[in-house]
């Protein structure tokens, strides 16, 4: 009986052994199990930098927010102010009342009333000068400022280097005509684009002059009756958009009948070279969604001599290039897709308050969307 109690004893020792092994098991595996998700929470968490991040910029989105660089210019009515795309004040310079601005990737122009100003990327003053009358507008290119002066009709065109110098100036080729915009092109911006309304005319006629600096007038087109509003370079060519029509031109205002597009019904809202090709993305949206309270449904890519057509999953404020990539913002979501691309993919944008987006400024060269909200203005980092 002894040694059978014993056995049994050892019988249930020995049980009770191989239960204690078997929880331990468990409490390992259950561990293991444990650090697994611990370590899968913390790679995610890591991850969640390139998520889409949100920064309260300081100024309204009434104060002309331009996008400069990689944050922005703002006027508060008495003062310039550059701010980087995290929210800090870059520098300020002072202008004075009722002042407009323009930009290029590393220059800014200034004026109110007759005033001119010539500031580099960092907010320093290359020339400051009153004009012989008000200016009208002006334009910045990389080596050369354009600025027109005179009566509405009969303006007169400067053009200085960064310091002032004087290079050229043009009234002949637009006595009677309101002169429109300026820009320069070229590897050098060595050229120089005009385009004037004639008003005096039997007929309203757009007029598309191109000039070699210090040189003379080397082309004139006249685009018809149908308003001309966008002029870009690319690749060697003018791409000149009107409510009708794209044409295409080359540095001597020869035309290319052959790129002519039509474009009724479309407006280019936004264009980007990349830097591993030359020809230029051009982002175009119905005339019809643009007005109003901006309800985007349709895009359209022009690049060289393809034409694509895309369909959003939402009606969206507003959209952009970066690259080759299309970005489209409506109230709660970024879109984003490659040109190239069939479909979109999306994530959340979340601004303070849980506001909507309510209207898009334009893209940075650090990969930051400028939104609004009502007055509120904020950078949100794109999505790769």
């Amino acid at each position: 009986m002894q040694q059978r109690g014993r056995s049994r004893y050892n019988a249930v020792k020995a049980e009770s052994g191989q239960r204690r092994k078997l929880i331990r098991g468990w409490i390992i595996a259950g561990a293991a199990v444990l650090a697994a998700a611990a370590l899968v929470l913390v790679l995610v968490n890591l991850g969640g930098s390139d998520q889409v991040s949100v920064n309260t910029l300081p100024c309204r989105a009434d104060q002309s927010v331009t996008v400069f660089g990689d944050g922005i210019l703002y006027y508060d009515g008495v003062s310039v102010h550059a701010v980087s795309g995290s929210g800090s004040i870059r520098w300020s310079f002072a202008v004075g009342a009722n002042a407009s601005f323009a930009v290029s990737s590393d220059h800014v122009v200034l004026w109110s009333g007759s005033q001119l100003f010539i500031l580099d990327k960092n907010g320093n003053p290359t020339y400051n000068e009153d004009m012989l009358s008000e200016v009208q507008l002006a334009r910045v290119g990389s080596r050369y400022c354009a600025v027109v002066i005179g009566t509405d009709t009969e303006p007169e065109l400067l053009v200085k280097t960064m310091d002032g110098t004087q290079v050229d100036s043009e009234t002949e080729a637009f006595s009677g005509m309101l002169l429109l915009d300026v820009g320069f092109y070229g590897e050098n911006d060595q050229y120089m684009w005009s385009l004037a309304l004639d008003v005096y005319g039997v007929a309203i006629n757009t007029v598309l002059n191109t000039f070699q600096v210090s040189k003379m007038n080397n082309g004139v087109q006249n685009l018809g009756e149908y308003l001309a509003y966008k002029v870009l370079y690319e690749d060697g060519r003018l791409r000149v958009f009107t409510t009708q029509q794209m044409y295409t031109y080359d540095y001597k205002a020869v035309q290319d009948t052959s790129r002519t597009e039509l474009v009724f019904g479309w407006q280019i809202i936004d264009y980007s070279i990349p830097d591993s090709a030359k020809a230029a993305h051009m982002l175009l949206a119905t005339t019809s969604q643009l007005t109003g309270s901006m309800e985007i449904t349709e895009l359209r890519v022009l690049t060289d001599t393809t034409d694509r057509r895309f369909s959003l999953p939402a009606s969206c404020v507003g959209a952009a290039l970066s690259g080759s990539t299309i970005y489209a913002f409506s109230g709660s979501e970024v879109y984003y897709t490659p040109v190239t691309g069939t479909r979109f993919s999306s994530q959340t944008v979340t601004l303070p308050g849980g506001q909507a987006v309510t209207g898009l400024v334009g893209i940075t060269d650090g990969g930051r969307a400028i939104v609004t909200s009502g007055s509120g203005v904020y950078a949100v980092k794109l999505p790769d």
